[in-house]
């Protein structure tokens, strides 16, 4: 009886192991995603720059001539 309540006890708490590991792997699995959210945002954030220091320069340019 003692071993079928220690194999038992043993499942469970494996059972919480694998619990605990699935919600890491989703957490994890969430941050990444995030991470490559905030990539894409600052790219674009980047483009727009980008493209806003291009008309400055052209605006610039037409003023010179």
């Amino acid at each position: 009886m003692k071993t079928l309540l220690t194999i038992v006890a043993a499942l469970a708490l494996a059972g919480c192991g694998l619990e605990t590991a699935s919600t890491a792997a989703t957490a994890a699995s969430l941050k990444k995603q995030e991470v490559e959210q905030g990539q894409k945002t600052m790219q674009r954030a980047q483009e727009r720059i980008d493209g806003a220091m291009q008309q400055l320069q052209q605006r610039a340019d037409n003023q010179d001539k």
